[in-house]
């Protein structure tokens, strides 16, 4: 075998492995997904916390559909889910909180925010050279 196959090889094996990885956090996420529907069914109600947490898995699965989609992983994605991960965080924990936990968290919430804004203004002023 030469060296061109060898990589070749090395490729395939790395999307195999992709792909399995994939596959499995998309499972894992519905089944999740559905656990949360199921509870919220039982209790017969549903809190605010539910519907973000739904919603982070929901980011979730359009992350994954969109790697497979265009073999890209916007950045956007993870930033929306911490985003939407702090903002659930705040509303669980809000009574525990200190004012100055509400006030990082509330920081941290505005960086993620500006970052989300600073990415969008790149691709936008900068696009992907679909060649590379």
């Amino acid at each position: 075998m030469n060296r061109e196959e060898e990589k070749k090889l090395i490729r395939r094996i790395l999307i195999i492995i992709e792909q399995i990885g994939l596959l499995t956090i998309l499972i894992a996420t519905l089944v999740a997904m559905g656990q949360e529907v199921f509870l919220m069914v039982e209790k017969r109600h549903v809190h605010l916390s539910d519907l973000l947490l739904l919603f982070i898995y929901l980011e979730v699965v359009t992350m994954i559909g969109i790697y497979y989609t265009s073999n890209r992983l916007p950045v956007r994605y993870p930033l929306y889910i911490a985003i939407v991960a702090l903002a659930r965080y705040i509303i669980l924990d809000s009574k525990e909180l200190v004012p100055w936990g509400v006030l990082a968290l509330g920081v941290t919430i505005l960086i993620l925010t500006i970052s989300v804004f600073l990415v969008r203004i790149g691709h936008t002023r900068f696009p992907y050279d679909d060649g590379s």
